[in-house]
């Protein structure tokens, strides 16, 4: 089922469409590591503000994940070798693992919540052998529950969800209208608390040209999660012990 080249045509190209998703992470986390487990956990009487503040940086976040699905099977059909595209994944799932725990929970290890770099790598899994058995629904399926399993035993970020939506984004590859149906509505029940606005992310997903860009900023986007992680740490223990 793997595509040839295809036809590019303008729009935004690859590294445009990684700086969306990292832009809108970026503003997440912000309000995950600074305000939901600061402000909002340390001061006693939180500004009204600062809730409302968290809710609209968690819905702009809402934008990254389908974001991070679409590049992840765009690399599944574009990558000369896909072991070393799920060993790079892997890898930074384990090098993210502690930085995630430290900002999310506070904490040097928390068994109970993985990082996102572990769903990707289980997501990448998934369509590599659903390609694998390509014709066998039975098997496919076997590979779909096996991955959902992972991911919900691992307890991932967007568990079953997120594994879904990569698949999706898998199978309707050469049919766009589906595939920003099916995933879309996908997106905006995942993020029905954020009033459903994980569907904005096919704005730019569907201006994507299929150009990756001029400069090859590949392990840029790799190194910035867990880079920026210990940094919105840092930051937090600062504005805990100085202003609160």
């Amino acid at each position: 089922m793997k595509e040839s080249m295809i036809a590019r045509i303008k729009g935004i190209t690859g590294n445009t469409l990684k700086m969306i998703a990292i832009a809108t992470m970026l503003i997440d986390h912000i309000g995950v590591a600074i305000l939901e487990n600061g402000i909002l956990k340390y001061q006693d009487n939180p500004l009204a503000w600062v809730s409302i503040a968290n809710l609209v940086l968690r819905t702009i976040g809402r934008i990254a994940f389908p974001i991070f699905c679409f590049l992840l099977v765009e690399g599944f059909f574009h990558t000369r070798d896909i072991k070393k595209y799920g060993i790079r994944l892997f890898l930074f799932a384990l090098i993210s693992e502690i930085p995630f725990d430290l900002a999310v929970f506070d904490t040097w290890f928390y068994p109970g919540y993985q990082n996102v770099y572990f769903t990707l790598f289980i997501g990448l899994w998934v369509i590599y052998w659903y390609d694998k058995v390509f014709g066998n629904p039975i098997r496919q399926t076997l590979v779909f529950l096996a991955g959902c399993g992972a991911a919900a035993l691992l307890k991932c970020d967007y568990n079953i969800i997120g594994i879904s939506m990569i698949l999706l984004f898998y199978v309707f590859y050469k049919d766009k209208k589906r595939q920003t149906i099916f995933a879309g509505i996908l997106a905006a029940v995942e993020s029905l608390s954020c009033f459903g606005a994980a569907i904005l992310a096919f704005i730019p997903i569907r201006m994507y040209g299929g150009a990756r860009g001029k400069n090859n900023l590949k392990y840029f986007f790799y190194w910035f999660y867990p880079a920026h992680l210990v940094l919105l740490y840092i930051l937090r223990l600062i504005i805990i012990r100085r202003f609160l």
